[in-house]
């Protein structure tokens, strides 16, 4: 029976020596608020809806992204736009865009779909609710801010005149 016993202690002393060990090594953690990692270029994280140079957003309420998306997370309702108030380039524009979080896989697709690359997956990662409202993000929470040299939207143009910031392509024929 003394055999049985002293594979027992054996077994501690390695378990023990493991763990003296272990002491002198460096820590694998992080200070997550204070210190935070670094994500990978290809990461998906929190949505943002886009804007051109001139403030104008790039959505144009078209709703391929609401149709890629597989775990139907997102409600796009487009609205005309006018001479008065304009808010994208296109005829149409997202009166209201919501994408629902908790629903939300981080699949990307919804980015694929965009024709003019209005929605991207930036890499904030940190996304906390306290109740499902808060979940459910506006397209106020999701477009980016106005950009230096641009307009808020809606922005009033000319009649029949709208600067798309676009580069347009000349014909080569001419």
């Amino acid at each position: 029976m003394a055999f049985p016993e002293r594979a027992r202690v054996q077994e501690l002393f390695k378990g023990l020596w493991i763990t003296f060990k272990s002491m002198f090594e460096k820590p694998v953690t992080i200070q997550y608020p204070e210190v935070k990692r670094p994500v990978t270029p290809r990461f998906r994280g929190r949505h943002v809806l886009n804007r051109f140079e001139n403030g104008l957003e790039k959505c144009i309420g078209c709703s391929l992204c609401a149709a890629a998306c597989p775990a139907d997370a997102i409600f796009v309702e487009s609205a005309e736009n006018s001479d008065d108030e304009r808010f994208s380039p296109g005829e149409r524009y997202a009166s209201t865009y919501e994408i629902n979080m908790l629903r939300c896989i981080f699949c990307g697709y919804c980015e694929d779909a965009c024709p003019t690359e209005a929605i991207t997956l930036e890499d904030n990662y940190e996304l906390s609710f306290t109740n499902r409202y808060d979940a459910i993000y506006t397209k106020e929470r999701l477009l980016v801010s106005v950009p230096q040299n641009g307009k808020p939207t809606p922005q009033e143009v000319e009649p029949g005149k709208f600067d798309r910031s676009v580069p347009v392509m000349e014909d080569p024929t001419d």
